[in-house]
């Protein structure tokens, strides 16, 4: 039978970060599904993985990741202008800077999406 639930993950520390940070892992972002609204301070991305949580590891899931409380985003070596990038992640890893907290999103390729967050506030919600 086929679990009708959709999973939603809320972190609030570096080590529920890295629970979300295994569930998406080796999951696919196309650039053109990464949202930065600065004016609300979230940062969105739009992620096909694969559902690691359950025994069909290879079964795809389109899923969400919501960071809150972002202040700055940039990037290094993604071409944002490409519609048809693809980027691959490896692991969100989380570091104190000063007041703040650095989020980095490594991807394959030496791609990077870096934010800089308030405080750690992410949800990774499932899509039907």
């Amino acid at each position: 039978m086929e679990n009708q639930y959709l999973k939603k993950i809320i972190a609030q520390s570096p080590e529920d970060l890295h629970i979300i940070s295994a569930c998406c892992s080796e999951g696919k972002v196309n650039i053109s599904d990464v949202k930065y609204l600065a004016k609300n301070k979230i940062f969105l991305i739009s992620i096909s993985r694969f559902s690691k949580e359950d025994e069909h590891k290879k079964r795809e899931i389109n899923s969400i990741i919501k960071f809150e409380f972002i202040n700055s985003s940039k990037s290094k070596n993604i071409d944002q202008k490409d519609p048809n990038l693809i980027l691959e992640l490896i692991t969100i890893d989380i570091f104190r800077k000063g007041e703040n907290f650095e989020i980095n999103m490594l991807f394959s390729k030496n791609r990077i999406i870096t934010l800089s967050a308030e405080v750690i506030e992410v949800t990774l919600e499932d899509q039907k």
